[in-house]
């Protein structure tokens, strides 16, 4: 997929846009968390589920790893989300994971554990304002297509 030299370049500029990213006074534009979400997941090989969680203004609390899974599928417990929002006082979250066969339509589990997690999450107050999926260049946001 990439060479060695290639993923060191992509490697370089997440740590350049995670830092970035990091400093923000708020997430005023979907654009530019799209970006940051492609230079995490561009060199995986396996679907990975994070969450970036957000204050009450919606600055940048942190980013995380909720789980590593295969080529086509990556396992979220909402006891887990749940657990790491409270943990790190999110008032906002969003999620995403990447869909490494180069498809970003969500699949039908996808929306279901959307649904799940955003239960879970607004029984203790946290909104989830977001869940994107990354697919190489491609992106879908279910807030555009008014999935949340």
């Amino acid at each position: 997929m990439f060479t060695e030299r290639e993923k060191r370049i992509i490697a370089l500029a997440h740590s350049i846009i995670a830092r970035r990213f990091t400093r923000l006074d708020s997430l005023n534009s979907p654009e530019m968390v799209v970006e940051y979400l492609k230079t995490r997941f561009a060199t995986l090989e396996h679907e990975t589920f994070a969450m970036i969680l957000l204050d009450n203004q919606h600055r940048v609390i942190n980013a995380v790893d909720l789980s590593h899974g295969t080529i086509d599928s990556a396992a979220v417990y909402p006891r887990e989300v749940v657990k790491t929002a409270l943990k790190h006082n999110a008032a906002a979250v969003i999620l995403a994971h990447n869909h490494p066969s180069g498809v970003a339509e969500p699949s039908r589990a996808d929306r279901q554990i959307t649904e799940r997690l955003q239960a879970a999450l607004d029984l203790v107050d946290i909104r989830v304002l977001d869940h994107i999926v990354v697919a190489g260049e491609n992106s879908m946001s279910f807030a555009e297509r008014g999935l949340i």
